[in-house]
This record gives structure tokens, C-alpha cells and sequence, in this order.
């Protein structure tokens, strides 16, 4: 069987994906290189997700941070099973969502790396209303209760029940992009 590919593909390099594909066992899917190229063109949000489990503080940085539903009001992120911080955070009663200002990237930085106190200085942060670090000069919080979590591929699904809401400020997102974090411009 010959493939079509659309007029925007037709060309292209098989380094950049085009035609490449992997069996999975569940039917035809692109390989992970082709995947990860991509995924990295499309600009996602940054969050960083704290909780306090068992008297410690733990987080982690997410892009893949969205709106669920309205009613009721949920949202969800997906973290690595392999994560070291996700057993931590899976025992915690609620955690916190923590939305990164443009100006955040080292902050993001920070609670991507491993083998360090991610909450230690320079990281400023408070306890929240229940306990759950909130990160200080952020664009927003959302203190969340473990609504459901669900198994999917290499991640874990985790949905949130938004408990409280608040904006700090008008500020213009942190996003990542390509492999590196980057600010918002609007179009005039």
C-alpha cells in the first residue's frame, strides 16, 4: 500500500519523521523520535504541581497541564510513572497548581531537576490554606483534591477537583517550546 502524504510533508527528510512509523502490538503508531519532533512545535503552558506528603514538600513541572471541565470544576495533568516524585505525591490529600509567569523559567528549572532540594532557596514559597506549598509571584493557584487518576501508556492521568482559585496577576504565561522555555507575544 502506498502512502499519500499531505503537500506539507511530501519531501521531507525521513530524519524529520515523515513515513516513519513503529508497531506497538496494538496497531500502526510513529516511533518516539518522530513523536517527540513533533510534539516539541506545539508551545504548552508550564505548572509546577506541590503537594506536602507526610510532612514534606514535594513538586515537579508540568506541560501537560489543562482544564477538564466546568461543572465540576476540574483539571488534569499527566506525570512520568517512572518519576521519583510521583509516589510522594500520590499519597498527598490534595495538592496545589501552580501557574509560572513569563518570567519563571529558572523556577520551572528548578522543579524539573533531579538531586535537589527543589523548595530550598531561591524558591519562595507558603504553606497554602491546606497545606499545600503555594510558590510565591506565580500567575495563579489551584488547590485541587485527587478526583481520579487513570494508567495511560508510560504516564499516569491525574484529575483534580478545583477546591479554590486564585489569580496573582495579569501576567503573561510561561511556555515551553522546541525544548526551551520562552514568553507570550501577542499580535498587535
Amino acid at each position: 500500500m502506498t502512502e499519500t502524504l499531505p503537500a506539507d510533508l511530501r519531501g521531507l527528510p525521513a530524519e524529520h519523521g515523515a513515513g516513519r512509523s513503529s508497531d506497538d502490538g496494538a496497531g500502526r503508531s510513529v516511533d518516539g523520535g518522530a513523536f517527540r519532533q513533533a510534539l516539541a512545535v506545539h508551545a504548552a503552558g508550564v505548572v509546577v504541581v506541590t503537594a506536602q506528603s507526610q510532612g514534606v514538600p514535594v513538586g515537579l513541572t508540568a506541560t501537560s497541564f489543562s482544564s477538564v471541565s466546568l461543572d465540576p470544576p476540574l483539571v488534569s495533568f499527566y506525570v512520568d510513572r517512572g518519576s521519583s516524585t510521583w509516589p510522594w505525591l500520590r499519597q498527598a490529600d490534595h495538592f496545589a497548581v501552580n501557574i509560572l509567569a513569563s518570567d519563571q523559567a529558572e523556577l520551572a528549572a528548578r522543579f524539573a531537576s533531579k538531586g535537589l532540594d527543589r523548595f530550598a532557596a531561591p524558591t519562595r514559597w507558603r504553606p497554602g490554606p491546606l497545606g499545600a506549598p503555594l510558590l510565591e509571584d506565580v500567575s495563579a493557584h489551584l488547590v485541587c483534591l485527587p478526583y481520579e487518576t487513570a494508567d495511560v501508556g508510560d504516564h499516569v492521568l491525574v484529575v483534580g477537583l478545583v477546591a479554590e482559585a486564585a489569580v496573582r496577576g495579569p501576567g503573561r504565561p510561561l511556555l515551553y517550546h522546541r525544548g526551551r522555555f520562552g514568553r507570550f507575544i501577542a499580535h498587535p
